[in-house]
């Protein structure tokens, strides 16, 4: 083999971490799904995939001497990893629905089940992993045997080459594979990436003879010859990988409360964690085979590596200033976001680059070190496998005790002085120095150093739980109290008090996912709408239910609202993060019975995990997790998941699932709810204040009506009453569509159903919240100014007065009171009392309307007369039912000024009655007498005018028509291109049927 021939080969190696890093981020997520998110399963996955690999260099160690042709080896090490790949999903999908159908179920007990859970995850990943355990000792010792001039060189390129590839290959595969492919085609590409590399080496290395095992004699200058030498230079490489890791795991949840906890946050911070291991390896490959001492040098970089983490405490402080002026400066565009996203990164390698360019050198470092004594190859393995131990010690460590015994802080010095003891030991007993005068130095000022991180102050809680990374803002003590804050697990837990308003807020690494004011006799959150509409909502569609399961606690008040239900006899609360329910005291007494009802159970676990082991059914299932651009969430919004929560209802059992309209946009929503109806038979979603819905869903047949008497229980009519909610035309004013409105709509559309495999909400939420998006079109559709609902659905309300009560969490409701006042305008020619105070801008309106109509005082320009008649029946026509708009009607012709009425004012009239009657061939000819007419009107007049025809034509089975008037009419009313969401539930309607 050429000596060129090696550049291609640091390639190959390159190569091969491009796909080992996608390997390990893509099995983590497929056994995440099947294990959960809980942080047992998190450092499981971890254990067996590094597990693995060590056992891959382990066996390395011990026999590589006996294999002629490494190079080969290392071939076929990789033909069978991208051969495993290509198999893996179709394996994993198998074994995963043969667990929950036919295994699982029968095991018997919690212990077996997860007992069962973590062996066949093992199988899984487990060969895949011992595979790739064996390519960087195959690859360095075939290299080394080829080209034996410069061992130190050769490892310290490959660890560059391997971990540069695997930084990219982390941004790649989250930032374009998934999104593009998904998770199956991704690890199918990855496998495609190692056959082609097993080929390549193949074809380099086949017929080649290369030296036998080198052995570097002790030049004497090492001290600590022998078995202890030896076992010494691997316990430092234990030690360093579990210090590294440890920092790894704390940075990145320092970095989640500045950057947000997204997938894609996580990636850049993962990249820059590599990168800088890769950097490591490259500054040292030219100044390794010429270092004297090398454990002396490893020394200096180990107390170097401990004094720099300690350094990332003061800068992490400054990194929220930059968070806050970056999401103030950039604009909320898709190249903002690029730049929020290469900044993010750039703040992640600030903090985490210095420490951990040296740890890149420390294992080149140490296998140079045992090559230079004599150990031969064998230390390749050796020496990865027992840093790739001490990375899962590190692992485990920190997150089940570190994390909250220590505190950030505390984990990150920890970590430090991990690294700067093994240095100083190092520097005493194997530096080879004649005087101990340099390692005292050193040891006192490591100590120093160590010890001023334990008393300076620690890390800024306020900064902490602001969440900068969504707005920009910091709480400030002088505006908010913070009463909480803790490292969990899986989370970091904060709990603040709003001085002005009172409002006390539960966050999860800065997020906050609960607030309730708790004053009594304060105006509620919007939160509270949607906690209390959870609980009640599912309980309205299913009266009889007995059981009801929870996930997220959160504050607590759904939990709370549900057990004011007294017919109900369980409530099972399913949360990820123990550290949740330690907040209790500070929304207490509002969610009393959460904590101290005998029916209320709390298991601290992931859902998904929680309902496969314990294999129960129940009446209500009520889902409302953190945001789903919050990594890991978006798989409780998945088609996967909608159908192992299928298995756990009863048969007329109902789900109910929150999901956000804000920080989101209407393509995600439909994706959402794609896959809700993919696996539900029927569903209503409602809205719960303005910026969030609430879906409902059947699991077998479809949802009856919602049953009132539940809002006569005395506890469950507090707190409706509470959030502006007194009776069951309130309930059914936020009612935003069903099924059988939006199933057309749904199916038009060009979005995939989320699903696990194919993330589309994960992989596109972080976007949609920094551009601030929104998805409020859809709640909008509960304020559409035609009946589109009732017309396309069949569906009619039961009373024939509207009377709705005043909320400010809900904006429809001042709409629906502000028909109701025209209404008793237009009848009596004055507004009515009990309504209250009527907004200028409706007093002014209904006084131009009445002058013109009722009183019959002129109005010589004819527009302002058809506008003031247009604006008026335009407000009331959507709110009021039949009946009510029957007597405006009547009151209109009846009046004096009934013959002043021009004729186009007459054609609005009697389209307006058309629509307030539902009389669907009425609104069809109206709407075409003033289409034809050519009188000017604004564009969202014709928009209207166009919309009634539609749906006149739709509801009369005349598709071709109404697709007729949208080809004629449609495309010049919408200049951007993009259709409102009722006129692409209309085009859905003309267009799916006839198959166009």
């Amino acid at each position: 083999m050429q000596r060129k021939s090696a550049s291609t080969l640091f390639f190959i190696f390159m190569m091969s971490g491009f796909s080992g890093l996608i390997y390990e981020s893509i099995w983590t997520h497929y056994l995440k799904l099947f294990l959960g998110h809980a942080a047992y399963a998190q450092t499981l996955v971890l254990a067996i995939f590094m597990g693995g690999m060590a056992l891959g260099s382990w066996i390395c160690s011990r026999y590589s001497l006996r294999w002629k042709n490494l190079l080969v080896g290392y071939a076929l090490a990789e033909g069978l990893i991208g051969l495993l790949a290509l198999l893996f999903h179709t394996a994993f999908d198998q074994a995963v629905q043969l667990s929950y159908s036919g295994v699982i179920p029968h095991l018997g007990s919690a212990a077996a089940a997860y007992a069962y859970k973590w062996v066949l995850s093992a199988l899984l990943i487990l060969p895949q992993s011992v595979l790739l355990g064996m390519t960087f000792p195959l690859m360095s010792a075939g290299i080394i045997r080829l080209w034996p001039g410069n061992p130190g060189r050769t490892i310290s390129l490959l660890y560059f080459t391997n971990s540069l590839g695997a930084a990219i290959g982390v941004l790649v595969s989250g930032f374009v594979l998934i999104r593009l492919i998904g998770l199956p085609w991704t690890v199918g590409a990855a496998g495609l990436i190692n056959i082609a590399l097993a080929l390549s080496v193949w074809l380099l290395a086949r017929g080649q003879q290369a030296g036998p095992p080198a052995a570097h004699a002790d030049d004497g200058s090492q001290a600590g010859a022998g078995r202890s030498g030896y076992a010494m230079f691997l316990l430092a490489a234990l030690v360093t990988g579990a210090a590294s890791f440890i920092y790894e795991i704390t940075w990145i949840r320092m970095l989640s409360l500045v950057m947000g906890a997204s997938t894609h946050a996580f990636e850049l911070m993962l990249s820059a964690f590599i990168l800088g291991l890769a950097l490591g390896g490259l500054w040292i490959q030219r100044r390794i085979d010429g270092i004297p001492v090398p454990a002396r040098f490893l020394g200096h970089v180990q107390v170097i590596m401990g004094l720099l983490a300690l350094c990332t405490l003061p800068l992490y402080g400054q990194t929220f200033n930059v968070m806050r002026w970056l999401l103030q400066s950039l604009g909320k565009t898709d190249s903002g976001y690029f730049l929020f996203n290469l900044s993010s990164n750039a703040i992640a390698l600030a903090v985490m680059l210095p420490t951990t360019i040296c740890a890149g050198m420390t294992l080149p470092l140490i296998t140079y070190a045992l090559l230079r004594r004599g150990d031969g190859e064998r230390s390749i393995g050796a020496v990865y496998a027992a840093n790739t131990v001490g990375a899962i010690l590190g692992v485990f460590f920190a997150i089940h005790l570190g994390m909250s015994l220590l505190g950030l802080k505390g984990l990150i010095t920890f970590g430090a002085g991990c690294d700067i003891a093994l240095g100083v030991l190092l520097l005493w007993f194997a530096s080879g120095y004649a005087s101990k005068r340099v390692p005292a130095i050193i040891t006192a000022a490591g100590f120093c150093a160590v010890a001023a991180s334990l008393v300076l102050p620690d890390l800024d809680p306020y900064r902490m739980a602001s969440g900068v990374y969504r707005d920009g803002m910091l709480l400030h003590p002088q505006l908010s109290e913070l009463a909480f804050h803790k490292d969990g697990k899986t989370a970091t837990i904060s709990v603040y008090t709003e001085k002005q308003t009172g409002g006390v807020t539960i966050a999860t690494n800065g997020k906050p996912d609960a607030s309730v004011r708790m004053a009594p006799g304060s105006q509620p959150t919007t939160d509270e709408a949607t906690m209390t509409l959870l609980g009640v909502l599912p309980m309205a569609f299913n009266p009889a239910a007995r059981t009801v399961a929870n996930i997220g606690f959160g504050s607590g008040l759904t939990t709370h609202t549900l057990l004011g239900n007294p017919r109900l006899e369980q409530v099972d609360t399913v949360e990820i993060e123990a550290t949740v329910l330690r907040a209790e005291k500070y929304f207490r007494p509002r969610v009393n019975r959460a904590y101290d009802d005998p029916r209320s159970r709390i298991f601290i676990d992931d859902a998904k995990t929680y309902f496969s082991v314990h294999n129960k059914k129940y009446d209500i299932i009520v889902s409302e997790p953190s945001n789903p651009w919050v990594s890991g969430v978006a798989g409780l919004f998945s088609e996967e998941f909608y159908r192992q929560v299928k298995q756990h209802l009863n048969r007329d059992g109902v789900f109910a699932q929150w999901v956000q309209l804000y920080e989101i946009d209407t393509d995600l929503v439909i994706s959402i709810l794609k896959a809700v109806s993919d696996n539900f038979p029927d569903f209503a979603i409602y809205a719960s204040n303005d910026q969030d819905m609430i879906i409902v869903a059947k699991n077998q047949g479809t949802l009856a009506p919602i049953d009132a008497r539940v809002l006569g229980d005395a506890e469950i009519s507090a707190a409706m009453d509470r959030i502006g909610i007194r009776g069951l035309q309130d309930l059914e004013a936020r009612k935003i569509g069903n099924k059988r409105l939006l199933e057309r709509l749904l199916a038009a559309s060009g979005v995939r159903a989320n699903s696990d495999y194919y993330p589309v909400v994960d992989q596109n939420a972080a976007r949609t919240r920094f551009l601030r998006a929104n998805a409020f079109e859809i709640r909008e559709l509960s304020e559409l100014p035609l009946p589109a609902l009732e017309m396309l659905t069949g569906s009619h309300p039961s009373w024939n007065a509207t009377d709705v009560a005043r909320s400010r969490l809900f904006s429809k409701t001042q709409d629906v009171r502000t028909a109701m006042m025209l209404r008793d305008f237009s009848l009596s020619g004055q507004f009515d009392p009990k309504h209250g105070t009527v907004p200028p801008d409706i007093q002014q309106l209904a006084l131009q309307f009445g002058q013109i109509f009722l009183a019959c005082r002129p109005e010589p320009n004819q527009d302002a007369r058809q506008i003031a008649l247009y604006n008026v029946l335009v407000r009331m026509a959507p709110y009021l039912r039949p009946q009510e708009l029957e007597s405006v009607w009547n009151r209109l012709e009846s009046s004096p000024c009934a013959g002043s009425l021009t004729l186009p004012e007459r054609n609005w009239i009697a389209l307006f009655k058309a629509i307030g009657r539902q009389d669907a061939g009425a609104m069809v000819s109206g709407a075409r007498t003033i289409l034809e007419s050519r009188q000017r009107m604004p564009a969202e007049v014709v928009q209207f005018v166009v919309a009634s025809s539609m749906l006149g034509s739709l509801t009369l089975g005349d598709r071709q028509e109404a697709f007729r008037l949208w080809s004629a009419y449609g495309p010049k009313l919408f200049s951007d291109g993009r259709p409102s969401l009722l006129y692409r539930i209309l085009i859905a309607e003309s267009t799916m049927a006839d198959g166009k």
